[in-house]
């Protein structure tokens, strides 16, 4: 069993999260006897949509600072005048969770502004796992909740995938043709991790360019994925400046890529670290309040470092390896950055799929469940 990191609010949120990283699990555990309106439920989603107002009806008799949950409030946006309306005048608190923010977008969110934070639940990460897991099967299957547990992983994120196409994106009309969205999912997903080419995406999947770009706002606005940008040192002239998009799960991005029967590829098990790593180093600023900017570096001449932050105490760069033992020539891109911020301004970390922990040209090299737990002990990033 497991343990969330997220603490519950002591003010109204916004709880966002891919579908299936556990939301209403969450708050069912921890708003217990409060009202709850659960929009995935279609009669309750189309009653208050014909006629928002009763919302405020029914809870405007609640005592001040009362909670209600409303799961799903993206499926209708116009509750959030009622929402507002609630919280002004009988100071009531809501939990507000949500799989995409595509609707909430055109459908009043700002409202809001100031009166309800924002929250992100990611899917489990390894602190919440005590870390006694098998990290070579969770690059590989990822760490959603019933992925998790399942006897059966991998019928799951087949599932998922397909759950995901039929409910998410094809219910909600967000993409007017799904065989083109899927054809695009399965190419994106192939490159996941990779510095995105519009392009020649849109040239595998025969749509047109804008249609791409399109596509990735779904998958961000569903937050099935993410930007990872890129990091330009002030004086740098040539950098490069196009993006990196990773999936929110390891498993998933098998399963949409179409990978998810066969063994990982040595091609594939780099990315799928790379993007079971980013989504652990996210979760981890998210869950500390450590709100610092993700990014990955790369040169003029593509040499590349994973991913780069700046802290309360400086630069920190982190090259990860899905190999068993550490060569030198992964310090390239390490050492570059030394040289273009000096020695001692930054800290650079080696993280790999070997057994013990290394120091090489200056560099620290740690097995990869060591750094999990450095980081999650607050060692990494301060």
């Amino acid at each position: 069993m497991y343990t969330r990191l997220l603490t519950p609010p002591k003010t109204s949120v916004f709880l966002f999260g891919p579908r299936g990283t556990g939301k209403s699990t969450w708050i069912r555990d921890h708003f217990k006897n409060v009202p709850y309106y659960d929009l995935l439920n279609t009669s309750e989603a189309l009653r208050l949509s014909k006629e928002p107002g009763l919302l405020y009806k029914e809870l405007k008799n609640l005592p001040k600072n009362s909670w209600v949950v409303i799961d799903e409030v993206q499926k209708v946006p116009s509750l959030l005048d009622e929402v507002h309306r609630l919280i002004e005048e009988y100071q009531l608190k809501f939990i507000l969770s949500g799989s995409s923010a595509r609707k909430l977008k055109k459908g009043g969110v700002n409202l809001l502004a100031g009166r309800a934070r924002q929250e992100h639940l990611y899917p489990l990460v390894s602190a919440e796992m005590e870390f006694k897991f098998d990290i070579h099967e969770k690059v590989e299957l990822g760490t959603l909740p019933i992925s998790v547990t399942s006897e059966d992983p991998k019928a799951y994120l087949a599932t998922y995938v397909e759950t995901y196409l039929n409910e998410e994106i094809k219910a909600e009309a967000l993409a007017k043709n799904i065989g083109n969205f899927g054809r695009f999912l399965e190419i994106a997903a192939r490159q996941n991790g990779q510095v995105t080419n519009i392009s020649s995406i849109a040239r595998d999947a025969q749509v047109h360019r804008p249609t791409v770009q399109g596509y990735f706002d779904i998958l961000t606005d569903t937050l099935i994925g993410s930007w990872l940008q890129s990091w330009k040192l002030k004086r740098a002239t040539k950098q490069i400046a196009h993006p990196k998009f990773y999936f929110f799960d390891s498993g998933v991005v098998r399963a949409l890529s179409g990978r998810l029967p066969y063994p990982p590829l040595p091609e594939e098990t780099g990315f799928l670290l790379e993007t079971f790593l980013a989504n652990e180093l996210r979760a981890y600023l998210s869950y500390s309040k450590k709100h610092f900017p993700l990014f990955f570096w790369s040169s003029h001449d593509q040499v590349e470092v994973d991913f780069f932050l700046e802290t309360n105490k400086g630069f920190l760069a982190i090259e990860c390896k899905a190999s068993a033992k550490w060569d030198n020539r992964f310090n390239k891109g390490l050492n570059r950055i030394r040289e273009e911020l000096g020695a001692t301004k930054v800290q650079c970390l080696g993280i790999y799929l070997g057994e013990r922990p290394l120091s090489l040209d200056h560099i620290q090299i740690l097995p990869a469940m060591q750094f999990l737990k450095a980081l999650w002990a607050g060692d990494i990033i301060s």
